[in-house]
C-alpha cells in the first residue's frame, strides 16, 4: 500500500524498542500516529547481531511492563530472536499502527504553517510533531587506523555472526565491551587463535551474594543516575549474559588461551602497535568491580539484609603473562591472524533530520529527550535522562515523559480549535465591587 501524501499528528521514526514503547503511550492517551520501520520490527536485533546472542539483562530486568518473556524464565537471558519476537508482540497487544518497509529519507520544518514535511521511500507525510526512534546502534564505526590490506578480513561486530564465517587463522579482536569480550570467548572456544586488545572499561560483577547486577544497580540508584561522571562518556562495559551470565574476568579469559593485548594504536602495513596500558587498564576494571562489591555490602548492611556472604568474589587472581609482559607490536601475518573484528561502537546518522536541532558535533539538543526544535523529539539515545535510557526498561518510561510532553502540547494547541460558547470567548474582567 502505498503511503501517499497523508497527514498525522505524531510520526515516530524506527520501530524498535524505542519506537514501540514511544506508540504504546501515545496510544493510551488517544493521539493519531504512525510508526514507520525501513525494515521489520526489532530488524537490529535479528540481523544486526551474532547469531548466539543472548541479553545481556535478566528476563525479569529487560522487558517492558506488562509483558514477560514467554519461555526464558525471569533469572534467565532472553535470546536475541526471542527479544525481537517479544516486541513483535508487545506491538501486537495494543495493535501500534507500524508500517514496516518504509525508509524516512528527510524531514523538514514547513514555513508559514504548523509541522513537518516528511519524505519517505513511499510518499510524503505531513506530521505536526516527529520522534527520533532510531536508537543509537545506527551506523557501526571502524576507526581510521583499519589497515587497507586485502590479506585481512576485517568486519565490524554488526556483521559478525558465527566463527565458521570467518577464514581460518587466528582472530584480532578490537574492543572489549560487552560485544568483543563475549565474540573473543567464542572464537576461542570454538579453537581460535585469539587476541583481544582492551581498553578502558568497567567490569561488574554478573551477580553478587544472590543478586544479579542489575539488581544491586537498581537499589543503589545507579540507573537512575541523571549525570555521567566526568572522565566515563567513552567508558564501555564487559558484561556477559551467554551461557548462563558469569562475571567477565579478562584474566580467566587469559588462561583460557586469549592473549590480551593493550589499546590498539596503528598499523604498519601488517603489524599492529599496542599501547603499553593493559595492566591499567585490567587495575582499573578490577577497582569499579571491587566498588560495586563494597556499594552492595555497604547497602545490605544499611538495610539488614540476610543475603550469603560471597568472600570468594573478591579474590583477584594473579596476572597472566600476556599481562606483565604485554605484546606491544605484533606482525599480524607470522602470527596466522588472517580477520580483524572491530568491535568499536556506533555513531548516529541525523543526515535525513535537517531541522535545527544540532550541535557543533552534530549531537541532538534536547531535554529529556526533548528538542531544542519544537515538535523533535529523540527515544532511546544513552543517557537521554539517565544512566538507563537505552536500555529496555529504560526507554519505556523516557518514552512516556515524552509522550506526556506531547499531550500537553496538544491541549494547548487544540484551546482555541475546539467549539466555544459566547461566554467563553469574552476575556474574563476581574472587578471588585464594594460592599
Amino acid at each position: 500500500m502505498t503511503v501517499g501524501t497523508t497527514s498525522i499528528d505524531t510520526l515516530v521514526v524506527g520501530a524498535g524498542q524505542a519506537g514501540i514503547a514511544m506508540s504504546e503511550h501515545l496510544s493510551r492517551h488517544g493521539v493519531p500516529h504512525l510508526v514507520l520501520e525501513r525494515a521489520r520490527i526489532a530488524e537490529r536485533w535479528r540481523t544486526g547481531r551474532w547469531d548466539s546472542l543472548v541479553a545481556n539483562g535478566p528476563a525479569w530486568h529487560d522487558r517492558f511492563p506488562g509483558l514477560e518473556f514467554p519461555e526464558t524464565g525471569p533469572d534467565a537471558f532472553a535470546p536475541k530472536e526471542e527479544v525481537a519476537d517479544y516486541f513483535v508482540a508487545y506491538a501486537k497487544k495494543f495493535d501500534a499502527p507500524i508500517r514496516t518497509g518504509v525508509e524516512v529519507r528527510k524531514v523538514v520544518r514547513n514555513t508559514g504553517r504548523e509541522g513537518f514535511t516528511v519524505e519517505t521511500s513511499d510518499g510524503v507525510i505531513e506530521a505536526k510533531r516527529v520522534v527520533v526512534a532510531t536508537g543509537p546502534f545506527q551506523k557501526p564505526v571502524i576507526p581510521p587506523i583499519a589497515p587497507q590490506t586485502a590479506s585481512l578480513t576485517q568486519i565490524h561486530s554488526a556483521d559478525y555472526r558465527n566463527p565458521q564465517q570467518l577464514p581460518p587463522g587466528g582472530v584480532l579482536v578490537v574492543g572489549a565491551g560487552s560485544s568483543g569480550v563475549q565474540i573473543a570467548d567464542e572464537l576461542n572456544r570454538a579453537g581460535r587463535r585469539v587476541y583481544l586488545s582492551v581498553g578502558a572499561h568497567d567490569r561488574p560483577p554478573r551477580a553478587y551474594r544472590g543478586r544479579d547486577f542489575c539488581w544491586w544497580l537498581g537499589v543503589l540508584g545507579e540507573w537512575d543516575a541523571e549525570v555521567m561522571k566526568p572522565g566515563r562518556e567513552h567508558v564501555t562495559i564487559a558484561v556477559s549474559g551467554a551461557r548462563g551470565g558469569h562475571t567477565v574476568d579478562f584474566r580467566r579469559l587469559a588462561h583460557e588461551g586469549i592473549t590480551l593485548v593493550g589499546l590498539t594504536r596503528s598499523f604498519d602495513d601488517n603489524v599492529v602497535h599496542f599501547n603499553a596500558d593493559l595492566a591499567e587498564n585490567i587495575a582499573r576494571g578490577d577497582e569499579n568491580y571491587l566498588s560495586l562489591l563494597d556499594a552492595a555490602d555497604a547497602y545490605a548492611a544499611r538495610n539488614g539484609l540476610d543475603l550469603p556472604a560471597e568472600p570468594e568474589a573478591r579474590l583477584i587472581p594473579p596476572d597472566p603473562d600476556c599481562v606483565t609482559h604485554p605484546l606491544l607490536d605484533l606482525d599480524l601475518a607470522q602470527a596466522g591472524v588472517t580477520s580483524i573484528i572491530w568491535a568499536t561502537g556506533y555513531a548516529t546518522d541525523f543526515n535525513w533530520l535537517q531541522v535545527d536541532t544540532f550541535d557543533a558535533k552534530g549531537k541532538p539538543m534536547h531535554q529529556r529527550g526533548v528538542s531544542k526544535e519544537p515538535g523533535v523529539y529523540f527515544l532511546g539515545l544513552p543517557w537521554l535522562s539517565r544512566r538507563g535510557s537505552a536500555f529496555i526498561w529504560g526507554v519505556w518510561h523516557d518514552a512516556k515523559h515524552v509522550a506526556d510532553h506531547i499531550v500537553t502540547q496538544r491541549k494547548y494547541q487544540a484551546y482555541y480549535d475546539a467549539p466555544r460558547t459566547e461566554a467563553q470567548k469574552q476575556p474574563r474582567e476581574e472587578s471588585v465591587q464594594a460592599n
